[in-house]
């Protein structure tokens, strides 16, 4: 049986926490399935994930009462921004009902959604309804045979392209496409990208190919440097640097000298930002993760099934961030192997 989320002993409102480093705990993503349509070569490599690999079962995952509860005490200790992500978030049935909830949450100044955008034309409307108000699409390029060779052969362009008009038409705008760079594999598009959604409004981020998870057989000679993919896009789009929206953010920012609006770059690999980072992420079955990169889960789920009251699981989450000194992007420079056992980025989201 579930426990009340009534706290036993109200008190004062609780002070934000901080980890070893001085960093509060102002981002959170969470991520409400582990299962996904694409089969990204990025993330989750079709030859790996299959159709007899084993998702996490229903019981295992959060509920949206659980999740809604966890969220309460995050915002409690210093979040103000909330992301959803999967897997693919889309997959799981009525989202707009978590999307509802969270939107009731006070102190929550930033609700958003990660999606590869397929089932998002039928979406949109109904997410917009409920209280979500930003959406950042995956589309690593516009070039249809492309996509379909990056995606596993899942899809193409077209029903992605749909779901970023239905999201216009719904009222998200700007709306932010994130792109992963793969040297060979459409690192030439990426000026068609910039050019097709500068002429539409929305904001393209392309990101440095990461060494996330275990099973995409990342190699450094797969990157292209930010710096080269802002030399590619200045000579046909003449561009200027922006100032960051807010200290964490780990876009670096691009105006368009035109004055048409913006591009972005996230330099993880050759210029990582480890030294802001503010964000906790929270999987589908209940584990927090300190790190994008990080080997070991801290399970909440269980205590909080087993009857632990809101005091306690905010004790635990203030435990698990304030002796957090997880720098990996820094330290991966330094190291004469990867890190095995790495979490994967589906089930923790990007």
């Amino acid at each position: 049986m579930k426990a009340s989320s009534r706290n036993d002993n109200p008190v004062a409102e609780t002070q934000p926490v901080q980890d070893v480093f001085g960093r509060p705990l102002r981002d959170l993503r969470v991520s409400v399935t582990d299962r996904c349509n694409f089969r990204c070569t990025y993330c989750m490599p079709a030859e790996i994930y299959g159709e007899r690999y084993q998702f996490l079962q229903r019981a295992e995952i959060l509920d949206y009462e659980e999740i809604a509860r966890l969220v309460k005490i995050f915002v409690k200790l210093g979040v103000s921004r909330v992301r959803l992500t999967g897997g693919e978030p889309l997959v799981r049935k009525h989202l707009e009902r978590l999307v509802s909830m969270l939107g009731d949450i006070p102190g929550i100044e930033d609700l958003s959604l990660t999606t590869n955008g397929y089932l998002l034309a039928d979406k949109a409307k109904t997410l917009r309804d409920a209280g979500l108000r930003r959406i950042t699409v995956s589309l690593d390029t516009l070039d249809d045979k492309i996509f379909r060779e990056m995606n596993g052969h899942r899809a193409g362009t077209t029903p992605v392209l749909d779901g970023i008009r239905a999201a216009e038409d719904a009222g998200f705008t700007p709306i932010k496409i994130n792109a992963v760079v793969q040297k060979g594999v459409n690192d030439h598009t990426l000026v068609d990208m910039a050019r097709y959604f500068k002429e539409r409004g929305h904001i393209v981020r392309f990101i440095e190919y990461m060494d996330v998870g275990n099973r995409n057989g990342w190699k450094l000679d797969n990157v292209v440097p930010s710096r080269e993919i802002i030399h590619l896009l200045n000579q046909e789009l003449p561009l200027e640097p922006l100032q960051k929206s807010f200290n964490s953010e780990v876009a670096n920012r691009y105006r368009y000298v035109d004055g048409s609006g913006e591009v972005g770059v996230i330099s993880s690999v050759t210029q990582p930002f480890c030294g802001d980072c503010t964000r906790l992420r929270v999987s589908a079955d209940g584990k927090i993760y300190t790190c994008l990169f990080a080997t070991v889960g801290h399970d909440v789920k269980t205590p909080m099934r087993d009857g632990a009251t809101d005091d306690a699981l905010e004790s635990l989450v203030r435990g698990i961030w304030s002796v957090r000194t997880d720098r990996y992007s820094e330290e991966r420079a330094s190291l004469t192997e990867p890190i095995a056992k790495k979490v994967e980025m589906y089930q923790v989201g990007g």
